[in-house]
């Protein structure tokens, strides 16, 4: 019995060192806890009301190329729309609505962040007559509207859109020309 004595006494000791330890530092880290904690309030409370900010263009692709050129026309009054589909129900939502500007640029506002769904930028109309027939691969283009990922602004920019010309401008073969990287033009 004695010794089990002399064991457990040090052992009590040593737990009430440690407890002590615990104790301090606690009561020493509670402050800086409750100022970061604090501190980091209004940066949150900020990144829940802020809506983000997408920004895009829509062009009128001129000579069919699929790609923006010198003969490029951007348009001016094209309706945009930003949808979001969630990944697991596929349900499609719309979130934001835009008329492009000058230059053929749209801006749009979204609130809330969309998390884990799948967001897109969406051609919808072309008020050029000639110019109406959406490009398969560039009608829509992809947002990120989720803080978190990694991104500390609420302005995002999509890739640009573009409609087709019913035919293509006189002109068009010449500019193909040019555009080829190696001059060969047998591909045209």
């Amino acid at each position: 019995l004695y010794s089990l004595h002399i064991i457990t006494k040090p052992l009590r000791q040593i737990n009430s060192i440690v407890l002590n330890l615990f104790m301090e530092m606690a009561r020493s880290s509670v402050p800086l806890i409750a100022v970061l904690c604090v501190s980091l309030l209004p940066l949150a409370a900020m990144a829940i009301g802020t809506p983000f900010h997408i920004e895009g263009s829509v062009y009128c692709d001129t000579c069919r190329f699929g790609f923006e050129t010198v003969a490029t026309k951007y348009i001016t009054g094209a309706r945009v729309r930003i949808l979001c589909k969630d990944r697991v129900t596929l349900k499609q939502d719309v979130v934001g609505e835009a008329v492009t500007g000058h230059r053929g640029i749209y801006k749009v506002a979204v609130k809330g962040d969309r998390q884990d769904q799948q967001c897109f930028a969406e051609l919808v109309h072309s008020p050029l007559r000639k110019c109406q027939v959406p490009d398969p691969g560039r009608s829509t283009a992809t947002v990120i509207l989720t803080r978190s990922n990694g991104a500390a602004s609420t302005r995002h920019f999509a890739n640009a859109m573009g409609f087709f010309r019913d035919e293509p401008l006189r002109g068009c073969a010449a500019l193909r020309r040019y555009y080829l990287a190696d001059g060969d033009s047998r591909a045209i």
